[in-house]
């Protein structure tokens, strides 16, 4: 090697050296830089995974046998076992508390209680639900809620659509929070408004545009800065309900029962053994109950001076030892919502991987220029059920003579024509005079001394179904799907089990017959209808046979009880197991 060359070698490591500080990754597919600006800027964020919620504890996926595992006593046959396999994602340790619902509406009552403050009521849970009409509970009535003795109790009376937009509020305050973490959003609890508020879409989508500590992050793109994005990995994933199959497989808890791919024994709740109370003889919980449930008729507590689980009703959501996956009263102390539609064959017809029936696929609303059109700024209501529900009540109320006042025939007649003035607009679609016009109703109930006016307030607040602030979504059409093989229509609720080519009139036009006519004769011979959603896990109200985690049960949507809650879960993006460092 002469000297030239030597010299030449020494250079070009100097070279490297200098400019190893302004390295940039290049594309494998392209070749060309990443967070170049001279390439146009195309951007790789730092990722390495998915931060853990508030709450929230990592599941980790896996296959299992998910149904009845013991004897079907209430002759159901409506979970026959099925090998199913569930990805990884993340539950929430405890089931949602009466002290994180009423965070949940002292948010609602700043934001909207000035001028929609039906949107409050619309969050309130049913505390009624605890009334029995042969059971004194009226101080569970008065206290259980907002009691503090009660605070890290269960929430209960909630429905299933209470529940899941619980669930949405919670991802935009932790999404919020995290931008506030970062310094790019500034904290600022009372400058929002019942439009301008925070929530993941809109800030997504542009239209929320809040002030931050810093200007935002290093573009390499035409401006210097800007808003976090989907692709950067910052923001988490929907907090939502988990599916039958995500609840029944977290709550057996088979990783503390496995070795390498054998489980070793067969649980039926979710602790190892086949007993109610603990059999463990070293342990000092040694003969203890395990989980918050009626032992026997009318032995919901043990005797005084050796209770035995210590709670008559709800428990504290940490009381019992937690499962495996580190998750507390996955058995007992309140039955839990997830988010399937009941059907008693859901067993033979769901998939193998993630099985779960309810999707109704939707897509954003987009304007003329294909971006998301602007959000709401008023209160969307559900005209056909409104409309149902003043015909039901005009109905009960004219029952055992019992009838109408003057002042509470008039109200009642003036809001009918109301709803139908907006049901004539949302046909001609003027959906946002639509919704003004039920704005007037609203505002005609609350000058009115009628006696009937909160009757009629609450029947409307329950129709709610979008607020100011979400963006706008429609259901998919069959036109926009022609070419596809996985799904063509919006609602596949009731597919293969309810629809019309799974009914007696597989024959007939799809519009011949409702889904009440068909194989499901909702309100005649069965409950069981496209808002029939599944609960699970037992109560302190149940036997033992309900804590198996492969049995299940079905309330309506819109219905709540004084023995279910919920608990949160989110999906997990990425790898089914945590990053390995080195």
């Amino acid at each position: 090697m002469t000297w030239k060359n030597s010299s030449s070698i020494l250079s070009l490591l100097i070279l490297l050296t200098v400019l190893s500080g302004c390295y940039y990754e290049r594309s494998g597919a392209t070749g060309w830089a990443y967070n170049d600006a001279a390439n146009g800027g195309f951007e790789k964020s730092t990722f390495f995974e998915q931060q853990t919620g508030p709450g929230l504890i990592l599941v980790e996926g896996g296959t299992f046998t998910m149904g009845q595992v013991e004897d079907d006593l209430m002759g159901s046959w409506d979970n026959s076992p099925r090998r199913v396999t569930v990805s990884t994602f993340y539950m929430d340790e405890t089931e949602v508390t009466n002290h994180f619902w009423l965070e949940y509406i002292t948010w609602l009552e700043r934001i909207y209680g000035a001028d929609n403050s039906e949107i409050v009521e619309r969050a309130l849970p049913d505390t009624l639900a605890w009334r029995e009409k042969l059971a004194y509970n009226e101080p569970l009535v008065k206290y259980y809620l907002r009691h503090p003795a009660y605070r890290d109790y269960p929430v209960v009376g909630v429905s299933w659509r209470q529940a899941n937009e619980f669930c949405k509020w919670r991802t935009d305050r932790v999404n919020e929070g995290i931008l506030i973490r970062e310094g790019l959003l500034v904290d600022n609890p009372y400058g929002q408004s019942d439009v301008e508020h925070f929530t993941t879409e809109t800030y997504f989508n542009n239209q929320y545009v809040g002030t931050g500590e810093v200007e935002g992050v290093k573009s390499y793109g035409q401006s210097e800065y800007r808003d976090i994005s989907l692709e950067d990995g910052l923001l988490l994933p929907d907090y939502r309900l988990p599916t039958e199959a995500e609840w029944e497989y977290a709550a057996l808890g088979l990783i503390g029962n496995s070795y390498g791919e054998l489980i070793e024994e067969r649980r039926t709740y979710p602790w190892d053994g086949h007993y109610i109370r603990n059999d463990e003889l070293r342990s000092k919980e040694y003969g203890n109950i395990n989980a918050n449930f009626v032992r026997g008729r009318g032995d919901f507590m043990g005797i005084a001076g050796d209770l035995d689980d210590f709670g008559d009703i709800t428990v504290n959501v940490h009381n019992y030892a937690p499962n495996d996956y580190g998750l507390f009263n996955m058995a007992g102390n309140v039955n839990e919502w997830v988010m399937d539609v009941y059907r008693p064959f859901s067993s033979l017809d769901n998939e193998e991987f993630r099985p779960f029936r309810g999707n109704n696929y939707k897509t954003k609303v987009l304007n003329s220029k294909g971006d998301p059109d602007e959000k709401y700024e008023y209160v969307v209501y559900d005209l056909n059920r409104i409309g149902n529900f003043l015909s039901d009540y005009r109905t009960e109320k004219g029952k055992g003579g019992r009838g109408l006042g003057e002042e509470d025939e008039n109200l009642l007649e003036n809001v009918e024509k109301k709803v139908e003035e907006a049901l004539e607009k949302s046909r001609d679609n003027q959906e946002e005079e639509s919704m003004n016009t039920m704005d007037e109703a609203i505002e005609m109930i609350e000058d009115s001394e009628a006696l009937i006016a909160a009757d009629l307030r609450k029947g409307l607040s329950e129709n709610i179904i979008a607020v100011p602030g979400d963006m706008k979504y429609r259901d998919v059409t069959l036109e926009e799907n022609l070419g596809r093989s996985n799904y063509r229509v919006a609602d596949n609720i009731d597919y293969r089990d309810g629809d019309t080519y799974s009914s007696t009139m597989y024959n007939q036009p799809e519009d011949a017959s409702s889904n009440s006519s068909r194989m499901y004769d909702y309100g005649n011979s069965t409950l069981v209808n496209n808002e029939s959603r599944v609960y699970k896990g037992g109560s302190w109200n149940d036997r033992a046979y309900w804590l198996v985690p492969g049995t299940r049960r079905f309330l309506d949507e819109r219905k709540s009880s004084s023995t279910v809650g919920f608990r949160c879960a989110m999906t997990r993006v990425g790898a089914p197991v945590p990053f390995q460092g080195q």
